[in-house]
């Protein structure tokens, strides 16, 4: 049966290539899919084992391709072709709404050409949707696979290929759930019996644990499993349906009809609670496998296993590829059935002989598999969680032993919460007081190893990356070498962390300045540094909880665990919306903020100085000075920005938050501006600001712009980018360079 692995990574492979590089090569596919085929068939006729295996997934790749092809000509087309259009629809809510920052979300399905689509709607602000609403008005709809007008997004992995955003009045009508809504109702009364029955600092541990629902989770509480390298508790995954499992098989005491016939159902029913999110189907699917194997007295194969779930799932959605659940859930499978045997040889090896003591034999077994697993599973989710997540976790096998323990028990203990709340609830709210006592020993884990200096290193230094791919250079040697040392491997994978730890501390201290205009999206995010000082100017983009996480991980890349100073030059989410989520990480000496209303809430994030700015304010040390100009006139908005204006010997850098043009007259009016190097183009690009009297006044030689690719504003306008021009100013933007670094 192995022989279902090479033809199923050879389908792996197509997938991969179509949802990646060929979406749109229609006829490439063609071609390609006739020379694999040719070649696949070629190649089946020799008998050498790896010709052989070549064979399959030369095989496994054509049909994989043909597959891709079908697929998209069949079911997307239909979808692709509503791409950038606005159309009248009716949307039927498959599940419970949530808020937004701009509104609500729910996601919901249409009915095209008798094929159904999943779309996830966003509706202004408006009353709670349940299952079974019908919502009818016109739609801008955007495709979320590869070939779309815009870049691909995560939802094409879920089945989700169409967003569909709200541009008129829309008519919504209640109608009475059908079966197809037993389950979002089903998840949405466990979620309010947990939330009712666990005290506030335990619920949203249970339901994420439970049900993967994170979103009450928290900022630094989910940083912490990030880092400490647990993340995967929170996010359903094969390790609960392992747990639940586990379960099944106790109370069934293995008898293999009864298991069988309890297993299933209650496997279906999990998976369709989750949300069958990939990593959860992917593992319902093995241990269906085993169930079978089970009930007719087969041997079961976890590669042929995993090779079949991975091949269900991708010929329901090829794009499912594309997943990172998938990735990270498949990814880790792989590498325990790779890797664990030896990995757990070699570490038992190390303890000697244990045949004299019961208890010492188990607890070798017990820290020897656990260690293993954990590290042969790293192996392959390590390079995926860089790049995805941009964060490599050191501590992971530590955090892993002294946590993974105890989930089992709290796994157990919230689906008896639930079920008792169903008869006493009073009986099911005392259980979940016991219960949150493991739950809180987990987060505490969590929380003290993430606080750990360098728990997690992270690939924003090209160094830690060129380290990261140094390490798996030495493992691949390591694994075709006959001689294997371990222990030289680790040493010298710690030699070269050392050295790239170094690097990334040592080098933005060569220069004298250095700017970072950080790519943040539609918004803005700012570090100034010199003489040994770093200074923060603004912190909000697209995403709150990503622009905190770009901006501390470019500070601790560079060692920099506090700020001497945090400056927000307005309130407004694009500027300061990151903030409190950026001082959970990574705090500062010195918080200013403007005499408006909103400050005072960031000003309880920190626990250094915080300082209105009421007046002009002037911090200087060595022979450099940040000017801080607050507004000499009352007004509101974007007008009453802050401006900062950074001096030092070998540069000098105006920021004007998002004044428009009357305000950057006044702010000359009432500030002697001199000549600056950098400019910081106000409002992320505005034809109404960045006016002719500021470019006259400062002279920039450079100017950048921090705004978002395809912003809905149209930053940055023509018209400003024609004034930069005639100023002859050269101009660096985030939507098309990325973080832009300027050294002096």
């Amino acid at each position: 049966m192995r022989k279902l692995m090479w033809f199923t990574l050879g389908f792996c492979a197509a997938c991969a290539l179509c949802a990646y590089v060929l979406p749109d090569g229609q006829l490439s596919l063609t071609i390609i899919c006739a020379v694999m085929l040719t070649v696949g068939f070629t190649l089946a006729g020799r008998w050498w084992n790896p010709i052989r295996r070549a064979a399959l997934a030369f095989f496994g790749c054509a049909i994989g391709l043909l597959w891709f092809s079908q697929y998209y000509n069949i079911y997307l087309t239909d979808a692709v072709e509503l791409d950038g259009l606005t159309k009248a629809m009716t949307i039927r809510a498959a599940d419970y709404s949530y808020d937004t920052v701009y509104g609500i979300a729910f996601d919901g399905t249409i009915t095209m050409n008798g094929k159904p689509y999943q779309v996830r709607t966003y509706l202004d602000a408006g009353e709670p949707l349940s299952p079974g609403c019908e919502i009818t008005g016109t739609y801008r709809f955007r495709v979320t696979t590869p070939d779309g007008a815009e870049e691909a997004t995560y939802h094409q992995g879920k089945g989700i290929f169409l967003l569909a955003y709200q541009t008129d009045e829309v008519t919504i009508s209640k109608s009475e759930a059908t079966w197809r809504d037993c389950i979002a109702q089903l998840r949405q009364n466990i979620k309010s019996i947990l939330q009712t029955c666990f005290p506030s600092d335990t619920a949203p541990f249970a339901k994420a644990l439970l049900l993967g629902d994170s979103t009450d989770l928290g900022y630094e509480t989910d940083t912490d499993f990030k880092i400490s390298g647990i993340r995967h508790v929170v996010a359903v995954s094969g390790l609960h349906v392992s747990i639940l499992f586990a379960l099944l098989s106790m109370i069934t005491s293995r008898k293999r009809f009864l298991t069988a016939l309890v297993g299933f159902p209650v496997l279906f029913l999990f998976a369709a609670v989750a949300g069958f999110t990939p990593s959860v189907t992917r593992a319902c699917i093995m241990s269906a496998l085993m169930l079978l194997a089970l009930l007719f007295n087969k041997e079961y194969d976890g590669a042929t296993a995993l090779s079949f779930a991975a091949l269900v799932m991708l010929v329901i959605n090829p794009l499912v590829i594309t997943s990172v659940s998938f990735q990270l859930s498949v990814g880790s499978v792989a590498g325990i059935y790779l890797f664990q045997p030896g990995i757990h040889k070699w570490l038992k090896s190390l303890f000697g002989d244990t045949n004299g003591s019961k208890w010492k034999t188990k607890l070798v077994n017990w820290l020897t598999t656990s260690v293993a697993i954990t590290l042969s599973a790293m192996t392959i989710t390590t390079p995926l969680c860089a790049y995805y997540f941009g964060t490599v976790s050191l501590i992971g096998v530590v955090t892993n032993l002294l946590a993974l323990w105890v989930i089992s028990f709290i796994f157990y203990g919230i689906i008896a919460v639930y079920l008792l709340s169903l008869a006493f609830s009073t009986g099911a709210a005392l259980l979940a007081k016991i219960i949150s006592l493991p739950i809180r020993y987990v987060l505490t884990v969590a929380k003290i190893l993430a606080d750990i200096p360098l728990a997690a290193v992270y690939i924003r230094s090209p160094y830690i990356l060129v380290w990261l791919i140094f390490v798996y250079i030495l493992l691949l040697i390591f694994l075709v070498s006959k001689i294997r040392r371990p222990v030289t491997l680790g040493c010298c994978a710690v030699l070269g962390l050392c050295l790239a730890l170094l690097a990334s501390w040592i080098e933005p201290m060569l220069d004298d300045t250095r700017i970072t205009v950080l790519d943040v999206g539609q918004g803005q995010c700012i570090l100034l540094q010199t003489e040994g000082r770093a200074y923060m100017v603004d912190c909000g983009g697209d995403s709150d909880t990503t622009t905190a996480d770009i901006a501390a991980e470019t500070l601790l890349s560079q060692g920099i665990s506090k700020l001497d100073g945090l400056i927000l030059t307005h309130c407004d989410r694009d500027h300061a919306g990151a903030a409190a989520n950026l001082l959970t990480r990574v705090d500062t000496d010195l918080l200013i903020l403007p005499a408006v209303s909103g400050a005072v809430e960031l000003a309880a994030a920190t626990t250094g100085e915080v300082v209105y700015a009421h007046s002009d304010l002037l911090i200087a040390f060595g022979s450099a000075q940040v000017q801080i100009f607050a507004p000499t006139y009352p007004g509101s908005g974007n007008e009453m920005s802050l401006c900062v204006l950074f001096d030092t010997e070998k540069c000098d850098i105006l920021i004007t938050g998002d004044r428009n043009a009357f305000g950057e007259r006044m702010l000359l009016r009432n500030a002697d501006i001199p000549d600056v190097d950098v400019l910081i183009a106000g409002h992320h690009g505005s034809k109404n600001s960045t006016c002719e009297e500021l470019l006259a006044a400062a002279c920039p030689e450079i100017v950048c712009i921090s705004v978002g690719e395809d912003n809905s504003y149209g930053h940055p306008a023509p018209e400003l980018l024609q004034r930069l021009a005639e100023f002859g100013c050269a101009v660096c933007r985030t939507d098309q360079n990325g973080t832009i670094v300027i050294r002096r």
